[in-house]
């Protein structure tokens, strides 16, 4: 995929610096998140700071608010470190950052057809040493849970059945593009039930996917051992609806699905 530091120009983000900061974006929604960033320091005290800011929880609390003129609903996400190094790294990062990747790769798994979550745009503002912090501006979608709250009944509007067929959907089109993604997990596939239609699996963390030269059966491969493994995870620590024998026959399930038609064109550059 594309280096963050080469857009295509149809995925590109327009730029628009600020005091103290820069703000990257869409062109439809760059001017609205610069003007905010002026008005209030950042996108992230913006969102805390409407009226009646939905909170959801991650490593840090992520706000659900409207921006004012374009009327669009978005999650503001402040980014953190994680790992053991998070108490003294905290939320400082080395330019640019991931937030230009997570850009990028958003923008080319859509081209792609592939379901995930709209980053619209990022602002980076200034800190000590050359350092930076970052807030990232994505496109709300409601209706929506985890793969790993479904299974853990915490969500009962959508089925477990449905969940999981929705979700090889997504590993089947993961495959034919060769996407992989490295820490595929019940937490970064997210169930979405728009009104009148069937449940469907977006994917999200995309900043760390990877594609290459890589056959639908490799990649269809490495997306499944990791899911599994997070399948196996969960169930032990919740105690979910998914024994070892079902998660073993979503795996054989999943492997069904490699698509054929790729796999023999493949096969066929390879002789």
């Amino acid at each position: 995929m594309t280096s963050p530091a080469h857009f295509p120009s149809s995925i590109a983000p327009a730029q628009l610096s600020v005091p103290a900061a820069s703000v990257h974006g869409s062109p439809d929604v760059v001017q609205e998140l610069a003007a905010l960033v002026r008005e209030h320091g950042s996108l992230y005290d913006w969102a805390a700071s409407q009226p009646q800011p939905r909170a959801l929880r991650g490593r840090a609390p992520v706000y659900v608010a409207t921006l004012p003129q374009s009327g669009i609903s978005v999650v503001i996400r402040h980014a953190w470190h994680g790992g053991l190094l998070a108490p003294f790294t905290r939320d400082l990062f080395r330019r640019p950052t991931r937030a230009p990747l997570e850009y990028a790769r958003s923008r080319e798994l859509r081209q792609l057809g592939i379901p995930t979550t709209d980053v619209l745009g990022f602002a980076l503002y200034d800190a000590p040493f050359g350092l930076a912090r970052v807030d990232v501006a994505t496109r709300y979608v409601d209706h929506t849970a985890d793969l790993g709250m479904i299974l853990a009944g915490l969500a009962p509007s959508i089925e477990c059945d449905a969940a999981l067929e929705a979700t090889l959907a997504l590993l089947e089109a993961l495959a034919m593009h060769g996407v992989v993604h490295p820490d595929l997990n019940v937490k970064n596939v997210m169930l979405h039930t728009p009104p009148d239609s069937p449940v469907r699996a977006m994917m999200i963390d995309v900043d760390v996917v990877m594609t290459g030269s890589i056959s639908p059966q490799r990649t269809m491969e490495r997306n499944v051992a990791r899911l599994v493994r997070s399948l196996h995870k969960w169930n032990r620590h919740f105690g979910c609806d998914m024994a070892d024998a079902r998660i073993e026959a979503f795996a054989s399930a999943a492997r069904a699905r490699t698509p054929r038609s790729a796999l023999v064109a493949a096969d066929a550059t390879r002789v």
